[in-house]
């Protein structure tokens, strides 16, 4: 049975809704990536341009999988091997990757939580989530509820309210196809 906060959360998020989150090491705001309401909104209530792109959140890699261009099995077992994990990686999308996740990006950044409300959440709403930092561009991420609040009063839909996961940074961001680390 779904705990009430997490039920309102997939409500929020089916309804075309803005939520807030915490993950591995900062807040995130999110919503459903195949809403383009609700994605052009995410971007303005952070005025993060929408050439950025953002990261998709998923609890398992079936939640992404055909999101995913075929991979070779290399590159299929380096997902595997890091995920669930604090590790986001740039993939070649599918046809059915919206344009404002991917920005002008070719690639598109995917990470398979090991927060367990997150999990929760993308498993309740059944499929990934946006995961982007909580905070407005250019200032510094979320850390705390009272950072949510301070930084988006009255913009958001709902805050699921939860602890981080204890990490001291973001997640490591990697290319899949070069090895190259993106953000350490």
């Amino acid at each position: 049975m779904l705990n009430d906060s997490i039920q309102h959360a997939v409500q929020s998020l089916q309804q075309g809704g803005v939520i807030a989150y915490p993950t591995e090491a900062v807040w995130g705001v999110g919503c459903d990536p195949f809403n383009a309401e609700a994605m052009q909104r995410l971007l303005n209530i952070k005025a993060r341009h929408p050439n950025k792109g953002v990261i998709l959140i998923a609890a398992d890699f079936s939640q992404v999988q055909d999101l995913i261009a075929p991979l070779n099995p290399e590159q299929q077992q380096r997902l595997a091997d890091t995920w669930p994990g604090p590790n986001t990686w740039l993939v070649p999308p599918s046809e059915r990757v919206p344009a404002l996740v991917k920005g002008q990006h070719p690639l598109v950044a995917i990470r398979v939580t090991a927060h367990p409300l997150v999990q929760a959440l993308c498993q309740a709403f059944g499929g990934p989530i946006i995961s982007t930092s909580a905070n407005p561009a250019g200032e510094p991420p979320a850390l705390s509820e009272a950072d949510i609040a301070r930084y988006f009063p009255d913009q958001l839909d709902y805050v699921l309210s939860g602890e981080l996961g204890g990490l001291a940074q973001p997640s490591t961001i990697r290319n899949l196809l070069t090895g190259d680390v993106i953000r350490p």
